[in-house]
């Protein structure tokens, strides 16, 4: 590698934090989920053939899809309770708040069209734009298992961390539907134990699957 790519490697890295950073601000939360979805993501990542540079564009998509949170009122964000039907449609506005954002910055660009479809459920009853089967990028479909498995099992304003037992019943459950059947295949072959210690790594323990829903 020369010293200009390693430079200009540097300078991405480094607009990557900042981003990571302005998540931060907001809650800390928030950046440990991002981390933790970008681990995930690569997990399930590796044990696909994807094309060469998938992989780096999937870890940067998973470490910003909630960039375009910043934008969303704290009074929603933080809401300990359901969302109102208004209140659901600036919340899922993030999705293209996050791709306007990213798609002006070249290096970002792939990124964006998977922060923008990371929402689409398989079905076509996802948003923003009801997208249905491989319509949806390969890294978004990635992303999206990704995501509701680090959502289920943190705590959030308007719910408890679920055990992962009952998380993994539900992505089972939303295979066909909401996921890609053939990730939630490789989510499942991924042992347990595995989830387990990556997430420890990432310095958040899992719930007690004994007792259920965590207090």
């Amino acid at each position: 590698m020369t010293d200009v790519h390693a430079k200009l490697e540097q300078a991405y890295d480094n607009v990557l934090e900042a981003f990571g950073g302005c998540l931060g601000l907001r809650n800390v939360e928030t950046e440990g989920h991002s981390q933790r979805v970008m681990a995930f993501a690569i997990s399930i990542g590796k044990r696909l053939s994807l094309p060469s540079n998938l992989p780096e564009v999937l870890a940067r998509a998973s470490f910003l899809h909630d960039i375009g949170k910043i934008a969303i009122p704290d009074a929603i964000l933080y809401k300990p309770s359901a969302l109102a039907d208004d209140e659901k449609k600036v919340m899922r506005s993030h999705c293209e708040i996050g791709y306007n954002t990213l798609q002006r910055i070249p290096f970002l660009r792939d990124a964006a069209d998977i922060v923008l479809a990371h929402h689409e459920f398989l079905d076509g009853t996802g948003y923003p734009r009801g997208l249905r089967g491989e319509q949806i990028p390969l890294a978004a479909r990635i992303l999206s298992v990704a995501n509701a498995l680090d959502a289920m099992l943190s705590d959030w304003p308007y719910r408890n961390a679920l055990p992962m037992s009952q998380v993994r019943e539900e992505i089972w459950r939303c295979a066909g539907t909401q996921f890609d059947p053939k990730i939630v295949q490789i989510f499942l072959a991924i042992p347990e134990n595995d989830w387990v210690e990556l997430r420890k790594k990432l310095g958040s323990p899992f719930p007690d699957t004994s007792a259920g829903l965590v207090p």
